[in-house]
């Protein structure tokens, strides 16, 4: 999962302070939180695997966004949120990132439920090679030598992976393309996260009421009988805001790419969820498919510590 924070902050916001060292400690335990809380969250939404996908990525809107409220409403930034409605452009990009993270969101729980936990690692083990590939395509940025290979060995784990099951991995390329486009749509926003994920849910609140309404209204079961599973729906709220929220100031803590290395906790702990917890089988291929991610990972990590050791040359 990659940084979606660094864009300016939206006019009228204060910037945050230069870090101390007491900063410095606490943004690495909010990023280790972060990134656990991220890697667990198949066990979670393994829980509603028996309520319809869509009514699970439904009520995690409406709840995201009621408990989203009372953050901003603590930290008192709904100056933030009013000051993003008024520009046109914020409007229409928060709009593309909403439907974005829905998409997101709605192939993760559909893959929790469907046993497919092993694509989900796969696909945000290869996210933070999307995003260097649509940075290459869209923001004219310039592929260094490593990056190049790591985006090549990456490449063939895919080819390797499709191979060996016998179709491509629609469910990883789907979840590492859409949060890829994700971050790069809020690096083109002056919003910030908490601020950003209240105005992305309230978007979606009018189709989620209406998908609710249907559910509640139609032939499928009433999920809200069972108390313990409206307990886990509405769980789906802080489980979704607090991350962002502790990523958020992370991310002003700490070098971006200190918080590049925190991003493999997630999908290495969803892989073995899926292969200790679930039981996903392991073939040979798919094997060979993640050693080579890592593989490209590795050289990709090398050449971003390599690049921050050398820093700026002198003119």
């Amino acid at each position: 999962m990659t940084s979606i924070e660094g864009a300016p902050a939206a006019k009228g916001v204060r910037s945050p302070r230069p870090a101390d060292g007491d900063n410095v400690r606490l943004g690495v335990i909010a990023a280790l939180t972060t990134y656990t809380l991220w890697g667990v969250l198949p066990i979670f939404f393994k829980l509603l695997e028996n309520v319809d996908p869509v009514g699970v990525v439904a009520n995690r809107i409406l709840c995201s966004l009621v408990f989203v409220a009372l953050i901003l409403a603590m930290r008192r930034q709904f100056g933030e949120v009013r000051v993003a409605l008024r520009d046109r452009r914020t409007v229409l990009a928060m709009c593309a990132s909403a439907v974005l993270i829905a998409v997101n969101w709605l192939i993760f729980v559909w893959a929790v439920g469907n046993e497919l936990v092993l694509e989900v690692s796969f696909g945000y083990f290869i996210n933070p090679l999307v995003s260097v590939a649509i940075g290459m395509l869209l923001l004219g940025e310039k592929l260094s030598r490593t990056q190049a290979i790591a985006i090549g060995v990456a490449l063939i784990a895919i080819v390797i992976q499709a191979v060996g099951v016998g179709s491509m991995p629609w469910v990883s390329l789907a979840l590492a393309f859409s949060f890829a486009f994700y971050g790069y749509v809020r690096k083109t926003v002056n919003v910030g996260s908490a601020a950003g994920l209240g105005i992305e849910t309230a978007v979606l609140v009018p189709l989620s009421a209406a998908y609710i309404l249907y559910l509640l209204l139609g032939p499928q079961p009433d999920f809200y009988a069972d108390p313990m599973t409206t307990l886990f729906l509405v769980m789906t709220g802080p489980f979704t805001a607090v991350p962002l929220v502790m990523f958020a100031f992370a991310a002003r803590q700490l070098r971006l790419s200190t918080i590049g290395m925190f991003q493999y906790i997630a999908p290495s702990l969803q892989f073995l969820t899926a292969v200790v917890l679930f039981g996903e089988e392991l073939t040979p291929a798919r094997l060979l498919s993640f050693f080579l991610i890592w593989v490209s990972l590795g050289i990709f990590s090398y050449g971003l510590f390599r690049a921050r050791g050398q820093g700026p040359k002198p003119a």
